[in-house]
Order: structure tokens, then C-alpha cells, then sequence
């Protein structure tokens, strides 16, 4: 039973430890620069957002890639009008029916990534 007490120490001191702010000089401890330009690199589809459809906790994104139009629909991203992404290959639906947006959509790709880049379209 000695453990409980143990556990909740080390929660307690995590939490605490995990709210103060980084010593002067301190490297960042979330990715850096070069690691999420790999995992957009990693994405292996590109396109351009030409519109936007929130629907929490989704995003429905009408985006160009090559010379047709398409749509995904990924967890919510914080994506404009214009930005350049990049996403995975994802599944597609055909004839999906959003109850939230109450539009049926001929096609949508359903992807698990969405990763706003600053490569050129």
C-alpha cells in the first residue's frame, strides 16, 4: 500500500514540475523546426485550401491538388483559406452524408494527419 502514496507524490511533483517555465537559455522541449518539417515531409499527399467547413470536432477542407478539387475531412486544424498542406493518403467515402453540416458529399477523403506547410502550391 505504500505505492499509492508513492504514485500521488510523483503526480502531484509532475504536474508542478511540468507548470514552470524553462530556465533562460533552456532548449524547447516540444519538436523543433527540423522535426516537424520531417513529418510534413512524411505526408506524402500536397494541395492548396481553396475553402473551409467547420464541424466540431472536425474540419471539411475543399482543397486543389494537381488540377482537381477535392475534400477531406480531419480532426479540426487550425487551416485558411490559401495555406498549402500536407496529409496522408487517408480513406475515401463516397456519398458521405454529414448529419452535422447536413450536406451529402460525393466524395470526401478521410485523412489522419493534416500538417499546414510553407512549401509553395
Amino acid at each position: 500500500m505504500r505505492t499509492v502514496p508513492v504514485l500521488l507524490a510523483l503526480a502531484v511533483f509532475s504536474a508542478y514540475a511540468g507548470a514552470q517555465p524553462l530556465p533562460a537559455g533552456h532548449p524547447g522541449v516540444g519538436p523543433s523546426a527540423a522535426e516537424k518539417g520531417a513529418a510534413a515531409a512524411q505526408l506524402p499527399q500536397k494541395a492548396k485550401v481553396l475553402s473551409t467547413i467547420a464541424a466540431a470536432p472536425y474540419i471539411y477542407l475543399e482543397v486543389k491538388q494537381d488540377k482537381k478539387t477535392l475534400w477531406l475531412a480531419a480532426n479540426a486544424v487550425p487551416v485558411k483559406k490559401g495555406d498549402v498542406i500536407r496529409f496522408d493518403k487517408g480513406m475515401e467515402m463516397t456519398n458521405f452524408h454529414s448529419k452535422t453540416l447536413n450536406r451529402t458529399f460525393p466524395s470526401v477523403l478521410f485523412v489522419n494527419s493534416v500538417v499546414v506547410t510553407k512549401e509553395k502550391e
